[in-house]
């Protein structure tokens, strides 16, 4: 952990809690940047009692998405929704480059340590905020949100679901918080760049939604170009998007030029398909794959594995790939490689606990190698004596009185 990282020196204060924010502050903390999370005194962040849960160091609960987002962080429990602790947020404000928060619409404006009120006193800071649907022009502004909020209204949900029956809701587990929070991390990357010619610090207004849509782009595009389904009637897209049984699984096949489809048919010993007008373009594929090309298929792959299946499509240029389970995910040697499990002691002796670690490779930045996560309220002394200078007196009525941890 000695070796430089790009962000050493910045310094993060975040009103964070779950995870569209955190997830953000994770990556800029494995990045280099000191991330101090700003926590509400006695329960902690939301994020503590998601279920499952672990007992932390002090035996108190360490809920999963606490676990996953809070690596090399340090914790401050101040009560900002009062008077005294809204103070000692602002006093903190100038010590710090970037403030973030993804509290809820409208909540930290409320509780005064809003953009306005925190640039008041630090000019220069960098305020980033996360919310379902940003400020300003939304009509939804004032809604809360999930994920799956943002995920079903970006039309992700009625383009995945079957015919006649609900939509499944959370199928890419929380990519309405993932992609949120690394917006942010873009936003703060500009924004940093930014002060560095200007001086100045600025707002990032994020939106859950947004970043859906972004990501989801092709089913408005698609729509536009003409590409639509009624209510209920199967998905066709031109091409080969499916899966297929193996003998202990399944996995999946995507197809989209003519190249690729000689090659598959080839794989699956079918090379008749090559002939065949009715398998001839991209569409005739959509409509021929239950039928003709399904059976074939899982009578090919009935004597492999789905890992097999896949390795022999991809050694003939064809994109396939086994559906993994959990521990297949866990045991897969690509993931091993690439350290991208970390490995979480646990204090109460039991089994590591696995969270994703960095995706983003860097020649000159070593792999983070930090599990440790903060005790409530671990660093509140050290930050606010370092920063404000408080006595140790004054401390103790502030804790005596509730508004620090």
């Amino acid at each position: 952990m000695s070796a430089p990282r790009p962000l050493d020196g910045v310094r993060i204060l975040a009103l964070e809690q779950l995870q569209s924010l955190p997830v953000g502050t994770q990556m800029l903390s494995r990045l280099g940047a000191e991330v101090v999370r700003v926590e509400p005194p006695g329960t902690g962040e939301a994020g503590r009692g998601a279920l499952p849960t672990m007992k932390d160091r002090d035996g108190r609960p360490a809920g999963a998405t606490f676990l996953r987002y809070a690596l090399g962080k340090r914790s401050i429990a101040i009560d900002f929704t009062s008077p005294r602790g809204r103070d000692l947020i602002l006093g903190l404000a100038p010590h710090f480059d970037v403030a973030c928060e993804n509290l809820g619409p409208g909540r930290a404006d409320r509780f005064g340590i809003g953009y306005e009120q925190m640039s008041a006193v630090a000019p220069r800071l960098i305020y980033a905020s996360i919310s379902g649907f940003g400020t300003g022009a939304s009509p939804y502004a004032d809604w809360p949100a999930y994920a799956g909020v943002v995920e079903a209204m970006s039309g992700t949900y009625e383009y995945a679901r079957l015919p006649h029956e609900p939509p499944v809701i959370g199928p890419m587990c929380g990519m309405g918080d993932t992609v949120a929070g690394l917006n942010a991390v873009i936003g703060i990357f500009a924004a940093l760049r930014h002060r560095e010619r200007t001086g100045a610090g600025q707002f990032i207004d994020i939106a859950m939604y947004d970043g859906v849509v972004h990501v989801c782009d092709l089913i408005p595009n698609y729509w536009s170009m003409g590409v639509r389904r009624e209510t209920d009637e199967p998905r066709r897209l031109p091409g080969l998007f499916k899966g297929f049984q193996a003998k202990d699984g399944w996995f999946i096949v995507t197809i989209v030029r003519r190249h690729q489809f000689e090659r598959f048919a080839r794989t699956v010993g079918r090379s008749e398909w090559l002939v065949d007008p009715a398998l001839e373009g991209s569409w005739d594929w959509e409509d021929r794959a239950e039928d003709v090309i399904r059976p074939a298929v899982e009578a090919w792959a009935a004597r492999l594995s789905k890992t097999e299946a896949a390795a022999a499509l991809a050694e003939a240029g064809v994109a396939a790939g086994p559906c993994h389970t959990a521990a297949d995910v866990s045991n897969d040697p690509h993931v091993r490689a690439r350290s991208m499990l970390v490995e979480v002691p646990r204090p109460d002796g039991g089994a590591p606990v696995l969270v994703a670690g960095n995706p983003v490779k860097m020649s000159a930045v070593p792999e983070d190698d930090r599990t440790d996560t903060p005790l409530l309220g671990e660093h509140t002394d050290m930050i606010l004596q370092g920063a404000l200078g408080l006595r140790d007196d004054e401390l103790a009525t502030l804790r005596r009185d509730g508004v620090i941890w």
